[in-house]
């Protein structure tokens, strides 16, 4: 174990109990009653008819025994911090994802630990369900429940001819869902939580494309009291990080709700977020994106071709603006989750109408930096209105 994450004085104690003993002292140094900020409540499912559960310990034993030791194809990805595979659990036949980490990849036993205590302790039902996990000897493993649809990435990028496109209101589905996971971060835990490692292929999708954020090894615990933000060694994917973030290392909520915004613009446009096969003016999709939400004439242009004008106009401009609100440079001047879940909520309720059969709708998006606060003088607020009006607030 990496020596600085946790204190531990008297005898020595094998991994188990140590991750054990670091559940049971944050449960009691932050407030996170599971059972009272859970939103599923006695005798409830989550949508995939899952309970949050306590994390099983497991012994590499069973685990390559569910993976038929690790078999070629029971292979469902990999990357930088080792690779993932599809098991069957000889307990109750269940089905999991099982992600096997490289001892010398990207993330190491500070990242094993602090994903282990994120999902033993925070549940919510778009966030990933950890089954369990083990710690034998160097092994590091963490078992996931299934989401047999795979990452929001695997169906907007590089798609095969026979793969079916996300359409409008799917994406929009996925972004409200994605939202609420990261608001339950933000609003319920206290301190709240800094996810800090959005993108793409960390929101994985279940049955019915129902969105759950996953790999929580990055996540930081976020200020408290009179502190207005955690400094730390700056951490993410390149392209998603908010610029305040990769520049100084000072950490709020505001950060994920810029890489939110980075996610969302990736829905509208069915581009990356960095895309190299492209010319050096559209290699960032931000910088590409930003002039354009100034010209209401290029907003159609900003849509996916694949969907060859199947959605709303309005409800394109509308997601433009939260979009606009989420990628702004101040921190200050992005909106709370909270008011982005009731903006996305709304568009994700819609039916795709041509235009002129739409009505205006008349809640506020605002970019307070603190859940039920007075607004500061100065501090932006977003009222949808008419076209013109959002363009405006948009420049």
């Amino acid at each position: 174990m990496g020596s600085g994450c946790f204190a531990c004085t008297g005898p020595k104690v094998d991994e188990k109990d140590r991750i054990q003993q670091a559940i049971d002292t944050l449960k009691c140094t932050a407030s996170w009653d599971v059972k009272n900020h859970s939103p599923w409540n006695e005798g409830e499912t989550s949508s995939s008819g899952s309970r949050p559960i306590a994390a099983h310990i497991f012994s590499y034993r069973e685990l390559a025994a569910a993976t038929k030791f690790f078999r070629a194809d029971f292979l469902l990805g990999e990357g930088g911090f080792g690779r993932v595979y599809k098991g069957m659990l000889e307990s109750g036949n269940q089905i999991v994802a099982i992600k096997q980490l490289n001892p010398n990849g990207l993330q190491g036993n500070r990242e094993f630990l602090v994903e282990v205590l994120m999902l033993s302790l925070l549940h919510h039902p778009n966030l990933v369900n950890l089954i369990g996990y083990c710690a034998d000897g160097d092994q590091r493993l963490l078992v996931y429940e299934y989401m047999p649809l795979g990452s929001l990435e695997d169906h907007l990028h590089d798609l095969s001819p026979n793969k079916r496109r996300l359409d409008w209101n799917t994406r929009m589905k996925i972004a409200a869902g994605a939202a609420k996971g990261l608001e339950y971060l933000h609003d319920m835990a206290s301190p709240p939580v800094i996810y800090r490692d959005l993108k793409c292929s960390n929101i994985l999708l279940d049955e019915g494309y129902h969105p759950k954020l996953s790999d929580f090894g990055l996540a930081k615990l976020g200020p408290v009291g009179d502190n207005t933000h955690v400094s730390t060694r700056v951490m993410g994917t390149y392209g998603y990080c908010a610029p305040e973030y990769a520049m100084t290392g000072q950490l709020t909520v505001k950060s994920d709700v810029y890489s939110f915004g980075v996610v969302l613009l990736e829905l509208i446009t069915g581009r990356r977020a960095i895309d190299n096969s492209r010319g050096a003016e559209e290699h960032n999709l931000v910088a590409w994106a930003r002039p354009m939400l100034n010209d209401r004439m290029k907003f159609r242009q900003i849509a996916d071709p694949v969907f060859q004008g199947q959605y709303p106009p309005r409800g394109l401009y509308q997601a433009l603006a939260v979009a606009a609100m989420c990628v702004q440079e101040q921190p200050s001047m992005r909106p709370l989750m909270a008011d982005v879940v009731t903006a996305l909520s709304y568009l994700s309720s819609q039916p795709n109408k041509p235009e002129n059969q739409q009505r205006p709708n008349t809640y506020r998006l605002t970019a307070t930096s603190t859940p039920h606060r007075a607004r500061r003088d100065g501090e932006k607020k977003l009222r949808w209105g008419s076209e013109s009006d959002q363009l405006r607030r948009l420049k």
